[in-house]
């Protein structure tokens, strides 16, 4: 049938009280502050979930949160994270924003989505993100009141007992702040406000940010109620269990795990605060699997290359299956981890802009490695030619264009340019092969740096491979590739590149530099952050063209300009600018100079 005609939830708190009414006894949410499997735990079942979001949507209603009103959050995982999602979209529009990134962004961010409540966390030995949101709120004048969450609740025996005596001091704040759990326990435990059938905005996701300054996607009702119908009814059972360290405030753990649950009645487990950051997290995973009985295993490619340096040492019977997003699975990741544990993957496809999720290989039906499988019910996916509408220039079979998406959760009409490069084959499974912006181009030759990333990615001492294109004075870009080893191995850049080019099938593609690093640049989510990988080489090309020209000026630093893009800033005496010039007039690298070097 229509999707208009489906008998389903108009709002997430309707759809949180179905779930409560049918499953109200039954484990919603659970926590561990410490990644041991026999660290303590908090559970919330269904009821008491309820309540908490009941209690915090009244809250922001009483602090002025209207329905078009913002209620951010700046939180690692933890139980509070997922009931000030839930409640923020309840009052009005929820913002959930990533606690790593730097005070500057995080007041962007308030001030661009106009937020009046921000919900954080009281100070804590070992983090900065109440220092940081302090800050930030400082340079947000919209801001009238912070809510602040004590992670010291989840601690016990000695470690509660030090906190007040270790906790860092923090300056006066103008907005009031109060304690996020005395001001709900204040609030009334029925709904205080009428939410309406009205299909509004009620979130705003910023993007994860792999290709430079995050951006803002606006999500209604009928999309988020859309992912967790799609989780509901192809995925999830109310007996099953997901472990879910992924972040809050990214759509994956927000909608196709979050607003699953809430449309099945599944289990949650998170485990840490920091998720697959967290201190031990890998290495007790898969006893946190044994411990929970967990049948989904939530994860993204990076995490799956970290589980693959530990042994399975622990009873995973309970694992049915696991759903990679957020970046395309290498093949050679996949065969290992299914030889591994005796367990699939199913890969998936989805984007901030489009509430999340397009495409999956079936749970239970035929797989294609590679691929992120059929798009989902009341999506459309097309390929468009580069260059070309999304209504003509239409790609035909097995050809690479850019990915168009229209669903429930899209807001363009009829269809979303994504800016991914893929194909769809005969029997309609959609395959990722780039990111549009990705592209290296190389003499106006466009390359894939996927090619690349799995021809390095199938070499056994690669965990994580990530390819750009480096400036150069002839070709415009030349590809260029970083590396990160699996733990212990010993390999050199020429036997990697010699592994390479006998996969790449382009010789224009084959690494014209490899470098190896001991840790890649991530985001919070676990994509190999690109812009930084573009930054170390933007530095080391210009610095060897200009100690080639016999100067002294070198570049200082690249800044991420949001007119110009990544930009170089080079330092250079008076006397060499002419020179200066003519160096940089051969690369299209956006650049400033920045007055002499220190010293010189």
């Amino acid at each position: 049938m229509p999707w208009a005609d489906r008998d389903r939830a108009s709002t997430l708190y309707h759809l949180l009280s179905q779930t409560r009414a049918a499953h109200g006894a039954r484990p919603a949410l659970s926590f561990q502050m410490f990644s041991g499997a026999r660290a303590p735990a908090r559970t919330l079942n269904w009821d008491e979930l309820h309540d908490r979001v009941t209690r915090a949507a009244n809250l922001f209603r009483s602090l002025g949160v209207g329905a078009e009103d913002t209620v951010a959050f700046v939180l690692p995982n933890c139980p509070e994270a997922a009931v000030t999602l839930l409640a923020g979209a309840t009052a009005g529009v929820v913002n959930p924003i990533n606690p790593l990134l730097e005070p500057d962004q995080i007041a962007a961010i308030l001030r661009q989505t106009g937020a009046r409540v921000v919900v954080t966390l009281r100070s804590l030995p070992k983090t900065d993100i109440a220092q940081k949101v302090a800050q930030a709120v400082s340079q947000a004048p919209g801001v009238r009141h912070v809510l602040q969450v004590d992670l010291a609740r989840y601690l016990s025996g000695a470690k509660r007992w030090l906190v007040p005596f270790l906790r860092p001091k923090m300056p006066g704040s103008a907005v009031p702040v109060q304690d996020f759990h005395r001001a709900i326990a204040r609030m009334p435990a029925t709904l205080t406000f009428e939410t309406g059938t009205e299909d509004r905005v009620a979130a705003c996701f910023h993007t994860g940010g792999t290709t430079g300054t995050p951006k803002l996607a606006w999500h209604r009702f009928s999309g988020m109620i859309y992912n967790g119908w799609l989780g509901g009814n192809l995925l999830f059972r109310h007996t099953d269990v997901l472990i879910c360290p992924l972040p809050m405030f990214h759509v994956f753990a927000a909608y196709p795990i979050l607003m699953s649950a809430l449309h099945s009645g599944a289990h949650v487990v998170m485990p840490t605060p920091a998720g697959y950051r967290g201190e031990g997290v890998l290495d007790n995973f898969w006893h946190l699997i044994a411990r929970w009985r967990v049948t989904f295993l939530i994860a993204v490619p990076t995490a799956i290359s970290a589980l693959m340096q530990r042994p399975v040492n622990a009873d995973i019977s309970s694992l049915r299956i696991a759903i990679s997003g957020s970046a395309p699975l290498p093949v050679d990741l996949y065969n290992r981890f299914r030889a591994a544990t005796g367990v699939e993957i199913a890969e998936g496809y989805g984007l901030t802009e489009a509430t999340c999720l397009v495409s999956v290989n079936p749970i239970d039906g035929r797989k294609k490695i590679g691929s992120v499988g059929l798009p989902l019910p009341y999506s459309q996916v097309l390929i468009a030619r580069l260059g070309g509408g999304q209504g003509d220039g239409l790609c035909g079979v097995d050809e690479i264009g850019e990915i168009c998406v229209s669903s429930p959760g899209t807001a363009e009409d009829p269809f979303l340019r994504t800016g991914d490069l893929g194909r769809i084959d005969a029997d309609g499974y959609l395959w990722i092969t780039g990111r549009a912006k990705d592209l290296i181009i190389r003499g106006g030759h466009n390359l894939d740096p996927a090619q690349i990333e799995e021809a390095l990615a199938s070499h056994p001492a690669v965990a994580v491979a990530g390819a750009i294109g480096q400036p150069d004075a002839a070709a415009g870009e030349l590809p260029c590739a970083y590396v990160e080893l699996v733990a212990d191995a010993s390999v050199t850049p020429a036997e990697l590149l010699a592994h390479a080019a006998g996969r790449i099938a382009e010789r224009a593609a084959i690494p014209k530099h490899l470098e190896i690093l001991p840790e890649l640049p991530k985001t919070a989510v676990g994509k190999v952050f690109k812009p930084d990988l573009r930054k170390r080489a933007i530095i080391r090309v210009l610095d060897g063209a200009l100690a080639a020209a016999g100067l002294t000026a070198r570049v200082t630093g690249v800044v991420d300009d949001p007119r110009r893009g990544l930009t170089a800033r080079i330092a250079a005496p008076a006397h060499e600018g002419g020179a200066l010039h003519r160096v940089m007039a051969a690369f299209t690298v956006a650049w400033d100079h920045v007055g002499p070097q220190a010293g010189a």
